[in-house]
């Protein structure tokens, strides 16, 4: 192992465990992010699965213990090695792939609703890609505050399945600003936006006065198979420009979060650990509950990717060490994944 950049190392996850898949994932296959990492590369971000060994300072851990973490990329293996305060204890009544479903969605959720827009009693709250992963822990959490009504938008098909989580649903080609104001003339307290910005002026117009508005993802850069640096560089500049001047007249805030560059970039590991507290006492108090969309094996990567590049995950997609491959219909040969996985 290399010297540990933040301290003691864990060392996890042999024979048990899941990996969460995210659209971030997605995103480094396709080179669509800053500095991508050189190829070969493993991909993944989070994981769970059981302490195999511990750094010589380690306290507090003990082989044998399940957890769940974060990783700097090289989730997506069977043993895994990541700082000490990357790494959280699983509940008892929690699953691992539950667990791996949970520190991505439930952190970025929360550390925007709370950290950042500062959300109360009463306030109400625009969450896009309802039915992701995010949007269902934005939701669940929204509802561990009085009177927090919940406007999402979400592909038509996802309605039925996630109607008991938002109050008020969109589909996501709809006009909704125009649906949302029918509802609250006066717009709404926070705008959540994961398509990268191409609502922005959208997004503004439907903020109160004291509104907040953040920028949390890009699930509209990962359009194709491939991207190429000029269609990138299009979807770049079609971005919506925002006044400054326009935001101090009318007592708006813009923000953005990346969970990513606050832990692996600026260090902020300690509030991560307060914000992971208290989600698992939301949990253990059965308010808050990942909700995972399916299970697939290592193997089954590519067909994974498939689902939630066609945005037709409902919660978290979970890779699972243990899980055997689905049997192609009238096939007996399944084709090694190895060679897309480290592209």
């Amino acid at each position: 192992l290399e010297k540990p950049i933040y301290g003691s190392w864990v060392d996890q996850f042999h024979g048990k465990g899941a990996f969460g898949l995210n659209f971030i994932d997605l995103m480094v296959r396709q080179g669509n992010i800053d500095n991508p990492p050189k190829a070969p590369l493993v991909p993944g971000f989070e994981c769970s699965g059981i302490v195999e060994a511990v750094g010589d300072n380690v306290k507090g851990y003990e082989i044998g213990d399940r957890v769940m973490a974060f990783v700097n990329y090289n989730a997506w293996a069977e043993v895994v090695c990541t700082p000490l305060e990357f790494v959280y204890k699983i509940p008892n009544d929690m699953s691992f792939s539950e667990a791996a479903a949970f520190p991505m969605n439930f952190v970025t959720a929360y550390m925007m609703l709370f950290e950042v827009a500062n959300l109360q009693e009463g306030m109400s709250v625009l969450v896009h890609s309802a039915g992701g992963g995010v949007g269902q822990a934005v939701a669940q959490l929204c509802s561990t505050i009085p009177n927090v009504t919940v406007f999402g938008t979400a592909s038509s098909f996802k309605h039925e399945a996630i109607k008991d989580s938002v109050a008020h649903l969109f589909d996501r080609n709809a006009d909704y600003v125009q649906e949302v104001k029918k509802i609250s003339p006066d717009g709404v307290d926070i705008v959540l936006d994961c398509l990268c910005g191409e609502n922005t002026g959208k997004g503004l117009s439907l903020l109160k006065p004291l509104g907040t508005y953040i920028l949390y993802g890009s699930s509209n850069m990962v359009t194709g198979e491939t991207k190429s640096f000029f269609s990138f560089a299009k979807s770049w500049w079609q971005v919506e420009k925002v006044n400054p001047i326009k935001l101090y007249e009318e007592n708006k805030v813009m923000a953005g979060f990346s969970l990513l560059n606050l832990l692996f970039k600026q260090n902020r590991s300690g509030l991560i650990h307060n914000v992971m507290d208290k989600l698992i006492k939301l949990y253990n108090e059965k308010k808050i509950k990942p909700r995972v969309d399916s299970l697939w094996a290592l193997e089954e990567v590519k067909e994974a990717m498939q689902r939630i590049h066609d945005r037709g995950n409902i919660g978290k997609l979970i890779l699972d060490v243990e899980k055997t491959p689905t049997p192609l219909v009238g096939e007996n040969i399944f084709i090694s994944f190895e060679t897309s996985l480290f592209i």
